[in-house]
């Protein structure tokens, strides 16, 4: 088994990626591979709406002048996903916006690419919206169908400058603990995926309220 996390802050071994590689370290314990992909700092466009994706059905966004349709396949091979931002304005860092709005566009384009993967999401911040932030990453998690470990309180950890999350005990702690879930949750999924029939996906429904 293979957990690719995704790493949006700008600082590559800041508060985000501390978090990170808590839970990781969790699940290397438990014999899953992972690997850590530092978006943050990478010019990565916005989604344009243009619908290419879904159109081509190839996995791909029609933008391929940075990694996005890379780092999408990566992700599709794995069967866990861990997706970390820091804290902008109580909200998702923006290169990770970006990355996250192209990148689900491409998954849900299809076959549903992600649907039934493990999926987490970390948050950094500061002082306040951490949680709100914790809630937007979800938000691209359900759409997907993804099934989310959850951990003893609300995955955020606290820091300023790089490092000073891991004086957080509560918030290491809850790290760990989502780790250790997040690797239960993956062996569930791996060795029951051949004793229950997983649920027919059913093709979306677009309802708009102004016709």
């Amino acid at each position: 088994m293979r957990v690719v996390a995704i790493n949006g802050s700008p600082r590559k071994e800041g508060n985000t990626y501390q978090a990170i590689k808590i839970v990781l370290a969790e699940l290397e314990k438990e014999g899953i591979d992972t690997e850590i992909i530092h978006i943050g700092n990478k010019l990565v466009r916005g989604c344009m709406g243009c619908n290419k994706c879904k159109e081509n059905k190839n996995e791909k966004c029609v933008y391929a002048d940075d990694g996005v349709n890379d780092w999408v396949q990566k992700m599709k091979d794995a069967q866990g996903l861990i997706f970390g931002s820091p804290v902008y304005y109580s909200s998702i860092a923006g290169t990770m916006k970006s990355f996250l709005d192209r990148t689900f566009r491409v998954a849900n384009a299809g076959n549903g690419m992600f649907r039934h993967k493990v999926g987490a999401a970390v948050v950094a911040v500061r002082r306040s919206g951490g949680v709100h932030t914790f809630n937007q990453l979800n938000n691209y998690i359900n759409y997907a169908e993804m099934l989310i470990p959850t951990s003893n309180y609300w995955n955020v950890i606290h820091g300023q400058k790089p490092g000073e999350a891991l004086q957080d005990e509560e918030g290491i702690q809850i790290m760990r603990v989502l780790g250790k879930n997040m690797a239960w949750l993956l062996k569930l999924v791996e060795y029951g995926k051949d004793a229950i029939q997983e649920p027919e996906q059913e093709t979306k429904i677009f309802t708009n309220f102004i016709r």
